[in-house]
């Protein structure tokens, strides 16, 4: 039996052969009425012809939902991909649930950027993505803010605050691989959509499936449109001028000796981090030249993740020796995480997220009580993290007098929390999530590598006239609040029954209903399942953070006080496991500690995830 199917734009019809399976047909049928994109459209009719069942069930037969970063996806045909065709339909039902909320739509417009990322086989960059974006709002007379040429993450929340948009979208896919590509979407506070928002989008989207008219598709229109404007000079002139809100010893900057080495892992961040340093008075730090371009086949890394640490930063270290540099930054491909290394005399010390934060949080601290020295303001004064992030922040908080606040994992929980205490008065002056994302201040509710990497250069530099280095300090801090001692992981697993599977068996695990009770011989004293909303330490028996259905989180709290957690990534098919061993200020055997807690996270990692039984690919350090 062969079917016809009308080729979008194209004139002659396409014939192609039914695949036997009825759901799948329809699926085929839909996605070649309305594609127009001819490379995405061929990969569907090769896929038809070659008879991949299973690849066209996967790509057409189900959808993209809203994870930790907005929607993310592989670029390429199908539903459930990031392409010209879900793009507009993810717009459209942007456009329709921002029409319902904001009666002044219509002057407020939404602002649109895109990072350097791109796919020829499948027509897609982050740049056209933002061009149909732009177009489909323009098709209904909606002003739109779009860009002309790649931003960090962070500079699309910022002028959503500062132009007074309704919403914000930037086209990226962050540190994902190279085949990934996503879209972010920000509300008119600033911050990344959470629920209902994410939940009513998604529905508008699925109402608004077909493409309105040929306006949605027309690159050309961003170009001719009265209604769209360039917001790039006007924003990162604003950014620039408020980043100095962060630069408190400028004086100590300009004569300051330490060499940078900076990274952009072939994306944005190059250009936006050398003026920042210049904002602050420093010397541009020195550029890593085979990464400095944008590349969106990040062809001189393994992975574009600078959270992958040593072995990815190989480039950057090799550089530091040769220029006899003592820190290397390493902001990620949309500038909105920041990596540091520090040259120690024996080599080079990679500093991990957490790490990082206690050095961030104390100087930002520090710097806070310099300039408010009257103990009483430091009652309305906050630090965030997200659950799975070390405790270290609350350690600071308890003995400073400030407040700290844990939130769920995806710093679109931290934006939110951040917009809902300033309306109260409060100030956030830090937060971050393990996975080397930093916000110092509160310029943007949103990680923000740019400022991040200045406000360690000029920490680096304040520490050298202390004479210390960025890992004294660090264990300086350890002495004063406790040794933080924190392991962070992922296993990959590509098969989403095994993941249910495996926290069934968690829930279950000592018959039905009942968690376990020890993790490697220690007894688990506290449990708290977040997809559940079950908390055991609460006297409701209730989590105190909102229940979050759509992923994975169970954390277990040790009687020898090791915190550990399993979370399914909000971005990428993997399984995170997180461990910290919070020791009491004054206790100093950091190896017993560390031995300990490898025995743990070990014991968490065979007894509960079981990688070799269910076939988990293991980190590749």
């Amino acid at each position: 039996m062969e079917d016809t199917a009308e080729s979008g734009d194209c004139n002659a019809n396409l014939r192609w052969q039914s695949t036997g399976e009825q759901k799948v047909d329809a699926a085929v049928q839909q996605w070649l009425d309305w594609d127009r994109n001819p490379r995405t459209r061929a990969q569907v009719e090769s896929l038809v012809a070659a008879g991949r069942l299973d690849d066209l069930r996967s790509r057409l037969c189900s959808r993209m939902s809203f994870g930790t970063a907005g929607l993310r996806a592989p670029m390429g045909a199908g539903f459930n991909r990031i392409n010209d065709l879900t793009i507009i339909q993810s717009t459209q039902g942007l456009y329709a649930y921002l029409f319902r909320c904001f009666a002044d739509l219509s002057s407020r417009g939404v602002v649109v950027g895109f990072d350097t990322r791109g796919q020829e086989e499948s027509g897609c960059s982050s740049q056209r993505l933002a061009k149909l974006t732009a177009a489909v709002l323009l098709s209904r007379d909606i002003p739109v803010h779009l860009f002309s040429k790649f931003v960090p993450t962070p500079y699309v929340p910022y002028a959503v605050k500062k132009l007074g948009a309704a919403a914000g979208v930037m086209i990226t896919a962050s540190h994902n691989p190279k085949e990934d590509n996503g879209y972010k979407v920000y509300w008119c506070n600033g911050a990344q959509i959470a629920s209902p928002h994410d939940k009513e989008v998604l529905r508008c989207i699925e109402e608004q499936l077909e493409p309105w008219n040929n306006s949605c598709w027309d690159e050309e229109l961003v170009k001719n449109s009265s209604l769209r404007t360039d917001p790039l000079t006007q924003i990162n002139s604003f950014y620039m001028e408020d980043l100095t809100s962060l630069c408190f010893h400028r004086d100590l900057n300009s004569s300051c000796t330490l060499k940078f080495i900076h990274s952009s892992f072939h994306g944005v961040g190059h250009e936006f981090v050398q003026q920042a340093f210049r904002v602050f008075g420093f010397a541009p730090p020195i550029p890593v030249p085979e990464q400095k371009d944008p590349d969106p086949k990040f062809s001189s890394v393994r992975c574009p993740n600078p959270e992958e640490g040593e072995s990815v930063l190989k480039l950057s270290l090799l550089l530091a020796d040769r220029e006899n540099a003592q820190i290397v930054l390493a902001t990620d491909p949309d500038a909105d995480r920041l990596a540091v290394a520090e040259q120690n005399g024996r080599g080079w010390k990679v500093f991990s997220g957490n790490e990082l934060a206690a050095l961030l949080g104390w100087w930002m601290f520090f710097n806070w009580k310099e300039n408010h020295p009257d103990p009483a303001e430091t009652k309305s004064v906050y630090m965030l993290a997200t659950t799975v992030s070390s405790k270290i922040l609350q350690a600071f908080a308890r003995m400073e007098g400030f407040h700290f606040e844990e939130t769920l994992p995806g710093f679109k929980w931290i934006g939110n929390r951040i917009h809902e205490l300033s309306k109260t008065g409060n100030r956030v002056i830090f937060a971050f999530e393990e996975s080397i994302g930093f916000l110092c201040g509160s310029m943007v509710p949103e990680k923000d590598g740019v400022s991040a990497a200045v406000v360690v250069a000029e920490m680096a530099a304040y520490l050298q006239t202390q004479k210390l280095s960025l890992n004294q300090q660090l264990h300086n801090i350890y002495r004063t609040y406790g040794y933080h001692v924190s392991k962070t992981s992922y296993v990959t697993c590509n098969d989403p029954p095994t993941i249910q599977r495996i926290f069934s068996r968690i829930r279950n695990f000592e018959g039905d209903g009942s968690y376990p009770k020890a993790c490697g011989g220690v007894r688990i004293v506290h449990i708290r399942d977040v997809t559940t909303g079950y908390d055991s330490s609460r006297p409701d028996l209730r989590s105190v953070l909102p229940v979050s259905k759509s992923s994975q989180m169970i954390t277990f709290t040790l009687q020898n006080g090791v915190v550990a957690t399993l979370r399914t990534s909000g971005t990428e098919p993997k399984i995170k496991y997180y461990t910290e061993f919070c020791a009491a200020p004054g206790e100093s055997d950091v190896s017993r500690l560390e031995e300990e807690l490898q025995k743990v996270t070990g014991a968490l990692l065979d007894e509960f995830l079981e990688p070799d039984k269910n076939h988990l690919i293991r980190r590749f350090v």
